[in-house]
């Protein structure tokens, strides 16, 4: 890979008057930013539909778009609704209200919807195309989506029995009597998707690559474990027995326990990986690259049972990673897939990423916590990473800064000098001039905030990836200076 730089902004925390960012104009404008500071690399987080606590890595699909990035505007532009029927409220600018956002934006594209079936005729092709893309996962989503609504919202396993078990006659009854919401649901993942396609075409028109996201579990809550139970491991009422997690590390004393219902490997195999196989090559369709989130899981995972209230106790289990890559390896050759190697890491889960030539991931604030040994320190590592400065999952680089101990600041300014927005700037510097192939920086550090700014805390259930900019943050100086790196480091 050449070398390059980009910035880690989520399509929520764009800028933007309707409360959330979204796929419109200011997308488009951060492309225009993210070109004019020689940058060619934009990644995201998930894009799928979020559930309780708002968190991208606990969905509602693996294949969904969270319509809640639908840029209300171009439903105008492409008269599914009139201007004078948008009723505008005021929303927070630097935090997204996501109950408010939600329910304001749903009326919107109920209205939009009608819109729709009103024209249908215009949309006719294009919706038939799409719909014989996508049907294969499309179909089971608005259902779900549906059948959540009618019942409450509440989650699937606790559904009358026969829609828990997916009887073939109660989920034919469930699509003739919900068929007008399921039609809405596609139609909301049918504009989905025609906008992302949109603006990802323009950002590699101006030499953008995005990458996205996979996180390694799905949701409980999800389609995907409630038409797949087979491949997780649940018991005979569909509930997990054992969830995923890790063991105590940097972010936890007590560890990370995420409560997904980790995957049976074994039946993963039997159905020759079938799912897994459709959804990465699924996700490489709609991104340039995708970072496989929890990468070690696939060699191995951390399976805690499901009465632990902490991820303390737990043990490894094996996954079957090598045979996917190998299946995906055959299909496409060379794989745009990063591991995002954090963590507890193995020599097999290094040789996993290493057999099949993936980037893995360096994190500077982890570098200075130890000795000249450490390997997320440049000096020690290799080009075949991406290094960032933080994650979405570490706090700013100037909170992280404010909050270490001595004994870590000494160690840190035998390398970094300055304190507040000079030593982010130089931090961000010994990202941009290692020999990593790609250096990421989170949009949070361009702009040199503190802990206010953080996106999310493991381990925390509340108060997480609301964070959003305004234009009116971004000064000449942020522009300058990355312009000035990127072209001293040949990035």
């Amino acid at each position: 890979m050449e070398r390059s730089s980009g910035i880690l902004l989520h399509i929520s925390s764009l800028p933007g008057d309707d409360g959330i960012g979204s796929m419109g104009k200011d997308a488009f404008q951060f492309i225009d930013f993210l070109a004019q500071t020689k940058q060619k690399i934009w990644q995201i987080l998930p894009l799928g539909p979020v559930g309780y606590g708002n968190s991208p890595y606990q969905c509602y699909s693996a294949f969904a778009g969270n319509p809640m990035f639908i840029d209300i505007h171009q439903l105008v532009a492409s008269r599914l609704i009139s201007k004078q029927a948008l009723v505008y409220q005021q929303f927070k600018a630097k935090k997204v209200e996501f109950e408010r956002v939600e329910e304001w934006k749903m009326v919107i594209f109920k209205e939009a919807f009608i819109g729709f079936r009103k024209n249908f005729e215009r949309y006719k092709d294009d919706y038939h195309t799409f719909m014989s893309h996508n049907s294969w996962w499309l179909d089971d989503y608005a259902l779900f989506r549906s059948l959540k609504t009618k019942h409450g919202e509440t989650v699937w396993n606790t559904w009358d029995k026969k829609l828990v078990q997916r009887d073939w006659n109660t989920i034919q009854e469930a699509f003739k009597e919900l068929h007008a919401e399921i039609d809405f649901h596609r139609f909301l993942q049918f504009i989905f998707f025609r906008q992302w396609f949109k603006l990802k075409a323009y950002a590699n028109s101006k030499g953008v690559r995005i990458i996205g996201d996979i996180p390694l579990y799905v949701s409980m809550d999800s389609v995907d474990v409630w038409a797949n139970q087979d491949i997780f491991h649940l018991d005979e009422d569909s509930k997990p027995v054992n969830v995923g997690g890790v063991p105590p590390d940097y972010f936890s004393e007590t560890g990370q326990l995420w409560g997904n219902p980790v995957f049976d490997w074994e039946r993963v195999a039997e159905r020759d990986f079938d799912w897994w196989l459709a959804r990465v090559n699924f996700n490489l369709k709609m991104f340039d690259s995708v970072r496989v989130d929890h990468f070690r899981g696939l060699e191995s995972f951390w399976a805690v049972r499901v009465e632990e209230e902490t991820a303390i106790v737990g043990e490894w289990l094996p996954a079957r990673g090598y045979d996917l890559f190998r299946k995906l390896k055959e299909q496409h050759g060379t794989l745009n897939v990063i591991a995002e190697d954090l963590g507890v890491i193995t020599p097999e889960v290094e040789k996993l990423r290493d057999d099949f030539g993936l980037p893995g991931m360096k994190i500077l604030q982890f570098a200075y916590s130890d000795d000249t040994t450490n390997e997320n320190l440049p000096h020690n590592y290799t080009s075949n990473f991406i290094v960032y400065t933080g994650t979405h999952d570490n706090d700013t680089s100037l909170g992280w800064f404010k909050s270490i101990d001595k004994k870590e600041r000494r160690f840190l300014h035998k390398y970094v000098d300055g304190s507040g927005k000079q030593f982010v700037e130089n931090f961000i510097e010994e990202v941009w001039k290692s020999a990593a192939h790609t250096a990421i920086i989170p949009m949070q550090d361009v702009l040199g905030l503190d802990a206010t700014a953080r996106m999310n805390t493991p381990g925390i259930a509340s108060g997480n990836w609301d964070w959003r900019f305004t234009w009116s943050q971004i000064r000449t100086n942020h522009k300058v200076f990355l312009k000035k790196i990127t072209e001293k480091y040949n990035r």
